[in-house]
């Protein structure tokens, strides 16, 4: 005779989304701009496709530095593909809350996913371009992927989510770039202290070194943070 264990069930996976941190340096401008590209996008077109363009985009302007190796007439076409990655990167959450389609877990997690990917584009062909040194190239992706890292962690544990350190986010990057690859046609180099200097080599370092001060400060505090909240008597 056989007998039955009735099992309990598993209870829904209860998911709360994160209060966004965005105070950078455009965010209330960048905000009205979004609100408004976002009532007037056409219907046909919804927030996985701007996905899909932020991410193309911003893998396609890696490329772009790799070929200006040979042309470096291709750094202008990179800035087009900086826009274009402003442009789905940014306005895909903002298109899901205007038009109350958001799906908190699945666009948080794509996002992200799409992002580290692009990343290791960008900075690769940041590496093969010849404006900027492979070492440097590699700092700055390490360097992004831990401050990323440090972000998803205090997202999970304490429910914000950091979008800009510092007056700094994600679009005053694209400006700093844009302006680079303007500069970049000019002149690539400048001297220091009497020795030539690739310019993003500079900009790069000071990157790598910020996004690291970034990451010491975010770490300690939300350490003392959570330390405080889960105080074993």
């Amino acid at each position: 005779m056989s007998s039955t264990v009735n099992l309990p069930e598993t209870p829904a996976l209860a998911f709360a989304p994160a209060t966004r941190i965005q105070q950078s340096l455009v965010a209330a401008a960048e905000k009205r701009a979004l609100i408004w590209l976002a009532l007037r996008t056409p219907a046909c077109i919804n927030s996985d496709h701007l996905t899909l363009l932020g991410f193309i985009s911003q893998c396609l302007a890696g490329l772009c530095y790799a070929l200006a190796r040979l042309n470096p007439d291709m750094l202008l076409v990179g800035v087009g593909c900086m826009v274009l990655n402003w442009l789905g990167d940014s306005l895909d959450g903002t298109l899901a809350r205007v038009r109350n389609r958001q799906r908190p877990r699945y666009g948080f997690y794509v996002d992200h996913v799409t992002d580290t990917i692009a990343a290791f584009f960008l900075t690769g062909g940041l590496a093969l371009s010849g404006y900027l040194h492979p070492v440097v190239a590699l700092g700055l992706l390490i360097a992004f992927l831990m401050l990323s890292i440090e972000s998803y962690l205090a997202t999970y544990t304490l429910g914000r989510f950091q979008l800009s350190y510092w007056k700094f986010g994600p679009t005053e990057i694209r400006i700093l770039l844009i302006i680079g690859n303007i500069a970049l046609l000019r002149n690539p180099a400048f001297r220091l202290l009497g020795r030539r200097v690739l310019l993003f080599d500079f900009g790069g370092l000071i990157a790598i070194a910020g996004m690291i001060l970034m990451l010491v400060v975010s770490a300690i505090r939300h350490t003392i943070q959570l330390y405080k909240e889960e105080r074993i008597a």
